[in-house]
Parts: C-alpha cells; structure tokens; sequence
C-alpha cells in the first residue's frame, strides 16, 4: 500500500476536539501514516474566550500550536475535520477556513482525496448528524470521497454514529470519551487511511 499523507484539521474551543483528534493522530502514526496535526485559527473576540473558563484555559494552552493552512489539505490524501456542533452545523472558525480554499478548489486540488469527520455536542440529540453532514456539504463540491465509518465493523453498533466519530460532553462540558467512542475514532482513521492507500496506489 502507497505511503499515505493524512491531514488532521479541527477547531475546539474547550478541548474535546482537540483530545479527538490527539487520538487520531496517535492512532494515524502507529498505522505508519504521515500525519499533520492542525487547529484551525480562532476567531471569536476575546471577550467571548474570556467569558467562559475552559475556553480561556484551552486556548492558552493551544495558542501556539500549528495552525492549518491551505496547503495542509493540499498535501494529505486524506483528511479527517473535526468540528463541536454550533446548532446542529460546523463551528464557524472551520468553516471560515474551509471558505478560504476556494483558489485550491478553482485548480483540483482538494478532488480525489478521503474525507470524514468528527464531533461533539453537549446533549445525546445536540445535531451530531446533521453536523457531519453539513461538513459533507462542502466535500462534494471539493470532489472529495467521503469516507465514512459505516457500519463497517461490530464496534460501530456500540458508538452508534456511521456518519463519523461523535462525543456527547454533557451539561458541564466535562464527560470523558468513552472506550467506545476512543476504538470508534481508530477505526475511523484506520480506515480512511486504508481507503485512501488504495485510491493512491491506482
């Protein structure tokens, strides 16, 4: 199988997604995938950050991490997104960023690449699905494969979500991923790197 690039690209304001996607990117290097790791830009006013302590202390402690630029989607064959839901869609912070690849999308080079992603929400109904599936939106216009979990192995009756990888966080933000939804997210990147091998040894 051909040497796979995977681009790991999400925004998080109190660090659930971040916590997500430090997973994936454990898992993502263990199966032998190159990987970047990447917040996208904040864009809320400090006011905002500050009103809220697990936002001001997240984004302290991530402030100086890798940000995510044009060329991070350029490079991968696959690329996971990771979005909390702002009612029932992506945050605006990831979609402005995805606003911004128009002049990549203008030349084809976001098409014929893996895509999936994932999420969290505070309640069980929060709009995990509808989240993933607007990000998706945006992926058929890329020309992107979206590459979805599925029910394509048993753990995927336990977490539930054949969309991508969701975390329910609760009324004070603060539950853990479950054991369930840890083994979700590897198979989740196992198999977009798998696909995307196959879709670059072609």
């Amino acid at each position: 199988m051909a040497d796979v690039k995977l681009s790991i690209i999400y925004y998080s304001s109190t660090g659930t997604l971040h916590k997500m996607a430090e997973r994936l990117y454990e898992t993502a290097q263990k199966s032998g995938a190159e990987v970047r790791l990447r917040q996208v830009a904040e864009l809320a006013p400090q006011e905002a950050i500050a009103s809220n302590a697990a936002w001001s202390q997240h984004f302290d402690r991530t402030k100086d991490e890798p940000k995510a630029t044009a060329d991070d989607v350029v490079w991968a064959d696959a690329v996971l997104f990771g979005s909390p839901t702002r009612y029932g869609n992506i945050a605006s912070q990831l979609k402005q960023f995805l606003d911004t690849l128009g002049p990549q999308w203008a030349q084809g080079q976001l098409a014929d690449k893996a895509y999936a992603g994932f999420t969290a929400t505070q309640t069980a109904h929060g709009g995990q699905e509808s989240t993933l599936l607007a990000l998706y939106n945006t992926i058929h216009h890329f020309g992107g494969i979206v590459v979805a979990p599925g029910y394509t192995d048993p753990l995927k009756f336990v977490d539930g979500n054949p969309y991508g990888v969701s975390h329910v966080t609760g009324p004070n933000g603060d539950a853990p991923i479950t054991d369930a939804e840890l083994v979700a997210l590897d198979h989740m990147v196992q198999r977009i790197i798998r696909i995307a091998g196959k879709l670059k040894s072609e």
